[in-house]
């Protein structure tokens, strides 16, 4: 049976940059602590680590990894460009999304930061409490629960399902 209470506003943003973030959103998601920088130095070449960093960051505010490089918006990778003192973003950052360095940087993220995927079995457990406890107490739309199920995924470090997904096992808990 089809799901579908999600508007097309909700939909295109759920685990995509809506526009260039603000000053504030880049400094709370997109500044390179030292641990950050760490691991960054250790990438070779320019290209590798504005790369590293634009995954790492994206992760951090969308809670998915980028598909493709070019949706990145101009104000993300200047900002970690300046950071990481890299010029001549264009071409660093096309050179990049055509290696094949990122699924290796993917999954070294997973690791070193602590993310989670959805279908781990420990994540389902408490995000269904979570979920249950919320339609119990309350009388949200089935939207409202989506925007605030993503939320939650977001603070637990869980990476994004896709959007039909989330949709069906948030109409399946209420």
């Amino acid at each position: 049976m089809p799901v579908n209470f999600l508007s097309a506003e909700q939909r295109d943003s759920y685990g995509n940059y809506q526009g260039e973030p603000t000053k504030d959103m880049l400094a709370r998601y997109f500044h390179l602590d030292d641990f950050d920088r760490q691991h960054i130095s250790s990438k070779r070449g320019d290209h590798n680590r504005l790369g590293f960093a634009v995954q790492l960051c994206t992760v951090r505010y969308l809670g998915r990894f980028p598909d493709l490089f070019n949706n990145i918006p101009k104000a993300v990778t200047e900002f970690l460009a300046k950071q990481l003192h890299i010029d001549n973003i264009k071409n660093v950052i096309s050179l990049y999304s055509e290696g094949k360095q990122r699924r290796q940087h993917v999954d070294e993220i997973i690791n070193i930061y602590g993310y989670t995927e959805f279908t781990d079995t420990r994540v389902g457990f408490s995000l269904s409490r979570w979920l249950y406890a919320l339609c119990w107490t309350g009388t949200s739309r089935p939207s409202i629960l989506f925007e605030r199920g993503t939320s939650w995924l977001l603070s637990h470090k869980v990476l994004l399902p896709a959007c039909s997904l989330l949709e069906r096992y948030i109409a399946r808990s209420c």
